[in-house]
Order: C-alpha cells, then sequence, then structure tokens
C-alpha cells in the first residue's frame, strides 16, 4: 500500500485565556495536552524526514502516521510546545519566515490578527473600512465597494463575514500601497507603535531555533515575508523563497533539500517550479485532507488544522 500520512498543522499555542491577548485564535496549552494524549493514543507520530522518505519510495510508514506541523515561527512553539514535544518524544516541523527572526519586523498577516484580537467592535472596523474604499473610488487598482463586498463579505467555519471582510481586505485585496499603510496605521493606533519589542515576544530567535534543532525538531522554509505567493510574478516568487533561506543558513542547515508551507495555502505552477529547482524536498499546503502517496505529489502534501482533531472536533477516519 501506498504511503499515508495525517499532517496536522498549527499556528498559536499558548496559555490564551490568561494571556495579554485572549482574542488571538489560537490553542489553548491545556488543550493542545489533549490533543497530544489523543494522538499518542491513536496515532504513531512520524518525523518529516520519515515522510520525505517515504514519498520518494526509500522508506515505509507506520499505521495511522501522523506528522505535527507548526507554522509562523511563533515564541509559542519555543515556549509552550518544545517541551511538551521533548517529553513525549516526538519530533515536529517548524516553519519560520525569515523576515520576523531575522529582522525582527512585525508581518502584516500577523498585525491584522492582532487588530482582529483587540478590537472590541469589528462591525465597526468593517464600516470603517469600507468609508476608505468609497474615499478612494475610482483610483488604480480599485474595485467598487460593492464588488468588495459580494466577493469577501462572506462566512466560512471560522469567522463572521466582517472578519472575513477586514482580512481580505487588508491581506490582498486593496492595492498595495493602500493595504500596506493602512495595517501600519491600525496596528500602531489599536495595538503598538513599538513594533520591534512586539516582534521581539511574538517570535522565536535564531538562538531558539538552534535549540529546537539540537532538540530534534525539523524547521522549514516559509518564505520571508509571509506573501500570497500566486500574487507575485515568478522572480518575485522565487526572491522571496531564496532570501528565506538565509534563515536555514542561519541554523547549520544545508538548503539543498529544504522543505517548505506554502503561506496561506496559496501558489500557482511558478512556485512549484521554482520549488523544484531549487531543490526543495517536500512542500505542505492547507488543504484539509489525509496525505496519499497515490494522490498527493511531495509539494502538494495536505494538512488538517488542529480544530480538525480532537477535542475540538471528532476523531478523523485515518483511510
Amino acid at each position: 500500500m501506498s504511503a499515508r500520512v495525517t499532517a496536522v498543522m498549527y499556528h498559536y499555542v499558548r496559555p490564551l485565556r490568561s494571556s495579554c491577548y485572549p482574542g488571538v485564535k489560537g490553542l489553548e496549552t491545556a488543550d493542545f495536552d489533549r490533543q497530544l494524549d489523543h494522538i499518542e493514543q491513536a496515532y504513531n507520530p512520524v518525523t518529516f524526514e520519515q515522510v520525505i522518505a517515504a514519498w520518494l519510495g526509500d522508506a515505509e510508514l507506520p499505521p495511522r502516521a501522523i506528522l505535527l506541523t507548526f507554522d509562523d515561527g511563533y515564541a509559542d512553539h519555543y515556549h509552550h510546545v518544545l517541551p511538551r514535544l521533548v517529553d513525549r518524544g516526538i519530533s515536529g516541523a517548524f516553519f519560520a519566515p525569515s523576515a520576523p527572526v531575522l529582522d525582527r519586523r512585525v508581518l502584516d498577516v500577523n498585525k491584522i490578527h492582532f487588530l482582529l484580537a483587540t478590537s472590541s467592535d469589528q462591525e465597526a472596523l468593517a464600516a470603517s473600512l469600507a468609508d476608505i474604499i468609497e474615499r478612494h473610488a475610482g483610483e488604480p487598482g480599485m474595485l467598487p465597494l460593492a464588488e468588495y463586498r459580494r466577493l469577501y463579505h462572506v462566512t466560512d467555519s471560522f469567522d463572521s463575514a466582517d472578519v472575513i471582510f477586514i482580512k481580505r481586505l487588508l491581506q490582498r485585496a486593496l492595492p498595495q500601497p493602500l493595504r500596506s499603510r493602512l495595517v501600519d496605521e491600525l496596528f500602531r493606533d489599536q495595538v503598538t507603535a513599538d513594533e520591534a519589542g512586539f516582534a521581539e515576544e511574538l517570535y522565536v530567535s535564531v538562538d531558539q531555533l538552534k535549540a529546537m534543532v539540537a532538540a530534534g525538531m525539523h524547521i522549514g522554509s516559509h518564505t520571508h515575508s509571509h506573501p500570497w505567493l500566486s500574487t507575485l510574478p515568478a522572480e518575485s516568487q522565487r526572491d522571496e523563497i531564496v532570501k528565506s533561506l538565509d534563515l536555514l543558513d542561519a541554523l547549520g542547515i544545508e538548503r539543498d533539500g529544504f522543505t517548505f508551507c506554502y503561506p496561506y495555502s496559496d501558489y500557482n505552477a511558478d512556485t512549484l517550479s521554482i520549488l523544484e529547482d531549487l531543490d526543495c524536498a517536500a512542500a505542505v499546503t492547507a488543504q484539509p485532507d489525509l496525505a496519499r502517496q497515490e494522490c498527493h505529489r511531495r509539494y502538494e502534501l495536505p494538512r488538517y488544522d488542529t480544530n480538525d482533531l480532537p477535542p475540538r472536533a471528532m476523531a478523523l477516519v485515518h483511510g
């Protein structure tokens, strides 16, 4: 039978209710502990190296194999995840963008997370963005407000229509100069003006990542600045990926055979071609599915979200 693995992705893992930002969408450490209990009872944790070897036909995975992955390079992963994995003898795969780790810069995606976490009235924030759109109507790259509402004022299983509207406008829908200015202004006004200090607390450091490598954790690339890759020309995509490998250099990890995680699970044919040209070993998406060798290329390995596992949800069926 071909190789199969249940890959699960995590982002924030912290004692949320007692933190300074309880509104951030993440996993409580107590729930993480319960999830690890379930994983040890129901699955066989494997390393990313084992998964790659299996996809290349060089090894077999155990039945009910599971791979734990952690995105975005948060200090949570060093302080709250690493000790728990070490205690249980589990190796996780961690994907950190290089800009926040090396440059101590807060990514726009995280500015938006904490803006939403501190906002007491997300409906009012969505309305203020609508007013801004109307003030900039007719400018290059701008769509009519009705079109933005049609495309992005929608709900999903995690967020309200107002939250989706705010996220999509500030992540990618508005023209880049306006979008960047709005994100910076809102973050400075509603979260903090001390971006460097905030980044120091939010993200892992190089030394912490080195300690994670020494503890048997896998570190992969997550681009430099966490963009929507499919919106970039091929040359810019390549620059983002190549620049991200500076972090691996700083950690003493070989570039040949690096692994990759697509920001927002967004990519296109150019991305796949670039990864192959740079000798990427494997890449993970956020498409929720059981990774099966007969269905999924090693550059498009699907992952479930932590919310798809107990105690947040019913147990997955491992096909």
